[in-house]
């Protein structure tokens, strides 16, 4: 039994790979080709947070596990990582365990692969300019992963504590290797107004931004709300835009981003267009025009993690 790291997954696995691998496993769920029971829930009051149970199948490859996850919004003010937890890779012949893997690199890296793959079919080949709210680890990789389906010259970060969109600016300057400008701003507005993709990726319990400010034309990632009862897009562009999901059972489950809009009557479920797997299989169009508003929202299925650490796995299996 192997026991990897953040910092071990880092070194075995790309951004560009596990868009790929991404892409694929989005296919494979919206086809019914993994399994994947609802994931369990618990809510502790006493550290404000939520732990997560989420196993996963997938029969085409053999992955096999399941993600223990905790997400506590104020570790940040202890200096710790918002997620942080474990995935146990199994061997679906024998059912050993084959690894023990720290799950925060993971979940990011997933979490931002399945952007990159929803900005790659969803947004304008000419989006040039980005803005992302949030400024955590969740943030590194969603803008690691637009960029590399998506020509960027431009980001404007706003998160509620600036020093952190400053501190991000600053990192992404270092990290960029090509030419872009990280931005960071005080208001949501200033990011909304001119940007072609936006990302939320934050634990507000409600919008961070006005969906009036929305141009034609822009695509948004929503990956940070999980909770039925809490939501980072406002009904403006909930009502503005064609919406597509990762999984429509998950989704409307847990993502109060939908739930309290079709709570409120202002859409109905069978508004959300599309998963993205059905996109990728061509039962679903995507984007039809370069004036329409896209949004993609996940809640993050277990499938994917499975799928990408089995890949890290055998990466690291090839290493020895």
């Amino acid at each position: 039994m192997e026991i990897l790291t953040n910092d071990d997954i880092r070194q075995l696995i790309t951004m560009r790979e596990a868009i790929g691998i991404v892409r694929e496993t989005l296919s494979r769920f919206s086809n019914k080709e993994a399994i994947m029971p609802q994931r369990a829930s618990i809510h502790i009051k006493e550290g404000k947070g939520t732990t997560l149970f989420m196993p996963a199948y997938l029969p085409h490859s053999g992955g096999l596990g399941v993600k223990i996850v905790g997400i506590f919004p104020d570790n940040k003010t202890l200096g710790l990582p918002t997620i942080s937890g474990i995935i146990l890779l199994n061997n679906s012949q024998t059912g050993e365990v084959l690894s023990i893997m720290e799950a925060g690199y993971i979940t990011a890296l997933r979490t931002g692969a399945a952007s990159g793959v929803a900005t790659d079919l969803l947004a304008n080949q000419g989006a040039t300019k980005a803005a992302l709210f949030g400024a955590g680890v969740q943030a590194r990789s969603q803008l690691k992963a637009i960029m590399e389906v998506r020509n960027i010259e431009k980001v404007f970060i706003y998160d509620v504590d600036r020093s952190r969109a400053e501190m991000l600016a600053q990192e992404m300057e270092e990290l960029k290797g090509r030419s872009c400008v990280f931005i960071p701003v005080d208001a949501p507005e200033k990011a909304v107004s001119e940007a072609d993709i936006i990302i939320t990726a934050t634990t507000s319990k409600t919008p961070v931004f006005d969906g009036r400010h929305l141009k034609e034309g822009t695509h948004i990632n929503a990956i940070g709300s999980f909770k039925p009862q809490h939501r980072e897009i406002d009904d403006e562009t909930i009502k503005r835009a064609k919406i597509f999901v990762d999984s429509y059972a998950d989704c409307l489950e847990e993502a109060g981003d939908l739930i309290i809009p079709i709570n409120k009557g202002l859409i109905t479920k069978e508004e959300i267009y599309a998963e993205l797997g059905e996109v990728l299989l061509g039962k679903k169009r995507g984007r039809e025009n370069s004036t329409q508003i896209t949004l993609f929202k996940s809640v993050g299925l277990a499938a994917l993690d499975i799928a990408v650490a089995q890949r890290v796995y055998s990466n690291w299996k090839e290493s020895q």
